[in-house]
């Protein structure tokens, strides 16, 4: 095995002197924050990278989603149907906003909040759906938009996982009304820390309100209306984006390879599911999930075995969140059979766009000694 340790992800970095010569300017003009005009480019290549009405750039994905659900101004105490099986960011950013979980299962195929669970859990206090892309696996967006339609409900999407993801050639930030997309160094494209809101044609105005509770509240220098966080995207970030962008078909192809040599490898093994994209879905290969079934192939050794050999895999997601310390007395009964049995069994084997055949194969080989 290589020397150095090989982690569930590693951030993939343009040629240092691309990135040098990107953040010259800043030199000159000394406009480090504040929308300035690398970030003002970087919204406009992303804009047009994910086909999308209109786009805002953040901090960090959480803040994006926590500003986004507050400037929906949805009423306090109000029920947000939403997925355990996911980052407890997305969790977090709706209790925060005053909000109340309420905690659907997932389907069995690409873990994705179950549209069946979505209609039982509505009732006269649910006010919007808060679904989760999992590893850029598409929710069922048109059944969901039907079950909104019909309850009068907002959707938001927390695409984290789902950077350049297409559905039906379509990108996957123009469905639900509003999509928050991570742009931390672990996903597919990263901005170094970083997020972004992204929202139905329609919905194009509400942005620009969307960027002003981002920036403290401020809608002019003298008229703050609005209770906000400071969560704007500085120019250093929105530099390595700008750089990152112009790789990214480049990483994406070298994910694909390493991912069909994993299922090369682990594809027709029994005890060990892969969950796969449709074939309606443009994927980013964000990740490599695997689900052992608890019995031949035991999730927690492998993982134990993996680290032994410095391969460091990931349980993710693992506890659901609503069984997270902060949540479980509150929320832990929830009756969520898939999402536990999935969480259980789940374990996400390194995945990032220098991973070598190699590499891969050593991985295989460990998870296959099996117990």
């Amino acid at each position: 095995m290589d020397e150095f340790k090989i982690n569930v992800t590693r951030s993939s970095m343009p040629p240092l002197e691309e990135y040098v010569e990107e953040i010259k300017p800043l030199w000159e003009s000394r406009w480090l924050s504040n929308h300035g005009a690398i970030a003002q480019k970087l919204e406009a290549e992303l804009k047009e990278r994910l086909g999308v009405a209109d786009i805002c750039t953040f901090v960090n994905g959480h803040m994006a989603l926590e500003v986004l659900i507050q400037s929906l101004s949805l009423p306090r105490g109000a029920e947000v149907i939403t997925t355990p099986y996911t980052h407890i960011s997305t969790t977090h950013a709706i209790t925060r906003n005053g909000l109340i979980p309420v905690f659907a299962d997932i389907e069995p195929v690409h873990y994705t909040l179950d549209p069946d669970r979505i209609e039982e859990a509505i009732t006269e206090k649910t006010a919007a759906i808060v679904a989760t892309h999992v590893y850029g696996f598409p929710c069922d967006v048109e059944r969901i938009e039907q079950i909104a339609e019909r309850h009068g409900l907002v959707v938001v999407y927390d695409a984290a996982h789902a950077f350049n993801v297409k559905y039906k050639g379509v990108g996957i930030g123009n469905f639900g009304d509003y999509s928050m997309f991570s742009c931390h160094a672990t996903k597919v494209f990263h901005t170094i820390e970083g997020g972004l809101v992204t929202c139905k044609p329609e919905h194009a105005a509400e942005l620009r309100r969307i960027r002003q509770i981002s920036n403290f509240g401020n809608v002019t220098e003298d008229d703050i209306s609005y209770v906000g966080p400071n969560a704007k995207m500085n120019e250093f970030a929105a530099a390595m984006g700008v750089c990152n962008l112009r790789h990214l078909d480049e990483m994406i192809a070298l994910r694909r390879a390493a991912d069909a040599r994993y299922c090369e490898r682990l594809g027709n093994i029994e005890g060990i599911h892969l969950p796969r994209p449709d074939g309606d879905t443009e994927w980013n290969c964000i990740y490599f999930p695997v689900v052992f079934d608890g019995v031949r192939f035991n999730r927690d050794v492998i993982k134990e075995r993996l680290a032994e050999h410095g391969i460091y895999a990931r349980k993710y997601f693992y506890p659901l969140t609503n069984t997270a310390n902060c949540y479980v007395e509150q929320y832990g009964a929830a009756d969520l059979p898939v999402a536990r049995e999935v969480s259980q069994n789940v374990l996400t084997l390194p995945m990032f766009s220098d991973l070598t055949q190699h590499i891969v194969d050593e991985i295989c080989d460990i998870v296959l000694q099996g117990e």
